[in-house]
């Protein structure tokens, strides 16, 4: 019999009164900074209540004073600086551009710390869940100014990442998720998977060395076929793709093998629209006749920090509801 587990994929909205407070701090200069992290810090133990109040395997870190996903590694980093603005894939919102003029060199680790924190604040009983950008998505979407391939670029990122997640699940992580968003592209070839797959075996071995769970994801979208089957090649503990954005495309990759632990997208994140267990049922029913996984895991298509507050944790407790029937029909 197959195991069922949930989680959200990522991060979390801000709400009215972070986003005020952050502004007022960075913008206009009218916050202080004990004000902004209060006020961060009390949303983030709502929405790590409502994930734990769900009934989700892991709470993620729903990393509400990041600007966007790649910003906190680039100002953690020496010979990294941010350019202009560019839209976040086809979302409606937007990301600094990390530019690279040398090999990056870390200043500082970045998410051992936040698990510390997060870890003093929870019960034992409650799992941890961190995210970091996959190196193949952070080259393509930075300026290679140092001089190096992008191959050696991305192989010089996942060693500051690989030394990352080890220091993540020594601090308590008990899962580890390494995003690829950019595989689901039409760019993406399969020589990105080939690379991608690659490092992050190498990154993810690193905090499974440490006893943690990991993931390799990608959001947003399926990835081409060619592309799904060098993503086989990953080792992790889940490889999770988009199903909500293209049903029967994402489940017709599994046609192509799939892995012991299989994650599944099936909580659109892009929209405020509520899914029923009946709607998504036949996802699964496919999923698990194609690819007989030991380990399935639910989660949503992308972060949810694309929708209103209200409606994130509104979706957190659907994907709860999902999760809990799928287990009484599979039982």
């Amino acid at each position: 019999m197959v195991e069922v587990y949930a989680e959200v994929l990522g991060g979390y909205p801000r709400s009215e009164r972070v986003r005020k407070t952050l502004r007022r701090l960075e913008e206009k200069g009218e916050a202080g900074f004990m004000d902004a992290a209060r006020a961060v810090w009390e949303d983030t133990v709502l929405i790590l209540g409502a994930q734990l109040g769900a009934g989700l395997d892991a709470a993620a870190d729903p990393v509400l004073e990041w600007h966007d996903p790649l910003r906190p590694f680039v100002e953690a980093w020496r010979n990294t600086t941010v350019d202009g603005l560019l839209r976040w894939f086809d979302n409606n919102f937007f990301y600094r551009i990390p530019v690279f003029i040398d090999a990056p060199d870390p200043k500082r680790y970045v998410l051992a710390p936040r698990v510390l924190q997060l870890r003093s604040s929870l019960p034992g009983f409650a799992r941890i869940k961190v995210v970091m950008p996959g190196p193949v998505t952070f080259v393509k979407l930075s300026k290679n100014m140092s001089g190096r391939s992008p191959e050696e670029l991305a192989d010089d990122i996942a060693g500051i990442l690989a030394r990352e997640a080890a220091r993540a699940a020594e601090a308590g992580a008990s899962v580890v998720q390494l995003d690829e968003p950019f595989l689901g592209d039409i760019d993406a070839t399969p020589d990105d998977a080939r690379l991608a797959a690659e490092l992050a075996t190498k990154i993810l071995r690193a905090a499974e060395e440490k006893g943690a769970e990991t993931r390799l994801a990608v959001e947003y979208n399926p990835p081409d076929p060619g592309v799904y089957e060098q993503l086989l090649e990953a080792k992790a503990t889940y490889l999770v793709i988009d199903v909500a954005d293209a049903p029967a495309r994402a489940l017709s990759l599994l046609d192509k093998g799939a892995p012991s632990g299989l994650g599944l997208g099936l909580v659109q994140a892009r929209n405020i629209y509520p899914e029923t267990f009946d709607a998504v049922e036949p996802w699964i029913t496919k999923a698990l006749e194609k690819a007989k996984p030991e380990k399935l895991l639910l989660t949503t298509s992308a972060w949810l920090d694309l929708i209103p507050l209200k409606y994130a944790l509104e979706k957190t407790r659907i994907l709860g509801e999902i999760a809990r029937a799928a287990r009484g029909k599979l039982a």
